[in-house]
C-alpha cells in the first residue's frame, strides 16, 4: 500500500539481503576447526540465499525457518540477523523481529539500513516515539534515504506534529521525484489542518506522477465534491473505487494514514445515492466493513 514503504523491498534495495561471503578462520585454529567454521558459514550463506529467493516470490513463512537457522549457524553475522528480523515482520511476529534487529544492531552498530528498519518495526507497534528515534538516528548516518524520511514523516504524522511531517514528506519528494505518496500524504495533512486548497494541490501532483493511483483520486473527489464541484467529485470517486474498491473501507483508510477529518467528509461522500450506485456497480462484492450510512 502506498504509505507503507514494502519492507523486504527496503532490505533488497538497501543490500541487507545479500548474504556476504563466509570468511575462513584464523589460521592458529587446529585444521579441523577451520573446516568446520568454513562449511557452518558456507551452510549459512546457502540458507541465507535460499531465504532471499523465497521473500523474493513472498514465500515469507518458507522463508522464516531458513532464515532462522542461518543465524544458528553464524551467529555474528548482522546480514542474516536483519534479514531474519525483516521476515518476521512480513509475518507480523512483530516483537521477535524486533529482538532479531537488536542483535544485528548489537553486531553492526553503525549501519543506518538496520535503524531505518527497527524504525518501521516500532511504527508498526504503534510505538511512534520510538520510530522516531530510530529513523532520526539512522538518517544522521545516511540522510539522504527518501524512504526513510518518508516513514520519519508518518511518525510524525501519527505523533501530531503536522509541520515536522510535511517537512520530511518535502524532503523525501525531493530527492526521489516519483514519490507520488509523499505527495499524497502532505494532502492528507492540509486537509486535517483545513487547508483543502492545499490539500487538493498536492493530490493533483500525485496523480500527475501516477493516474492510477486510486487514493489520492478518492481524496481529491472527496475534496471536490466538498468544495461544491460534485459531478467531477463523483465520476472521479467512481474511477478511483474502480482502481481499488478497498478505499471504501474504514479500517483502510485509517491503515492508509487518512485523518478523522477526511474520513468524516469520504463517509457522508460515500453516503450519497450516485456514490452508493457506483458502489454497486463494481464488479466485485465491496470487502467487509464497508463505510456504511
Amino acid at each position: 500500500m502506498p504509505n507503507r514503504i514494502p519492507l523486504i523491498s527496503l532490505l533488497l534495495a538497501l543490500g541487507l539481503c545479500t548474504m556476504p561471503k563466509p570468511v575462513v578462520a584464523q589460521a592458529l585454529l587446529p585444521y579441523t576447526l577451520q573446516i568446520d567454521s568454513a562449511q557452518l558459514e558456507q551452510t549459512a550463506l546457502s540458507l541465507g540465499e535460499e531465504a532471499v529467493q523465497l521473500a523474493r516470490l513472498q514465500q515469507y513463512q518458507l522463508a522464516v525457518p531458513r532464515a532462522e537457522l542461518a543465524t544458528q549457524l553464524a551467529p555474528k553475522n548482522s546480514q542474516a540477523w536483519t534479514l531474519l528480523g525483516g521476515l518476521y515482520l512480513q509475518v507480523d511476529q512483530l516483537q521477535k523481529g524486533i529482538d532479531a534487529l537488536q542483535q544485528a544492531q548489537s553486531l553492526s552498530p553503525e549501519n543506518p539500513a538496520i535503524k531505518f528498519v527497527l524504525g518501521e518495526a516500532h511504527f508498526r507497534q504503534a510505538n511512534y516515539e520510538k520510530a522516531v528515534e530510530y529513523l532520526q538516528a539512522g538518517l544522521k548516518l545516511k540522510p539522504d534515504n527518501p524512504g526513510a524520511l518518508f516513514d520519519l514523516g508518518n511518525a510524525f504524522y501519527k505523533l501530531k506534529r503536522l509541520d515536522n511531517a510535511i517537512a520530511q514528506y518535502e524532503k523525501a519528494f525531493a530527492l526521489e521525484k516519483n514519490l507520488w505518496p509523499a505527495l499524497n500524504n502532505i494532502g492528507l495533512v492540509k486537509y486535517e489542518k483545513g487547508d483543502a486548497d492545499g490539500a487538493i494541490k498536492r493530490w493533483e501532483q500525485a496523480i500527475a506522477i501516477d493516474n492510477k493511483a486510486a487514493e489520492p483520486m478518492l481524496a481529491l473527489a472527496v475534496a471536490w465534491y466538498g468544495k461544491g464541484d460534485k459531478e467531477k467529485g463523483l465520476a472521479m470517486g467512481e474511477a478511483a473505487l474502480k482502481l481499488d474498491k478497498r478505499y471504501a473501507t474504514v479500517d483502510f483508510l485509517k491503515e492508509n494514514l487518512w485523518g478523522d477529518r477526511l474520513i468524516a467528509a469520504t463517509k457522508k461522500f460515500l453516503d450519497t445515492p450516485e456514490m452508493k450506485a457506483a458502489l454497486t456497480k463494481i464488479q466485485d462484492t465491496p470487502p467487509s466493513g464497508q463505510i456504511s450510512p
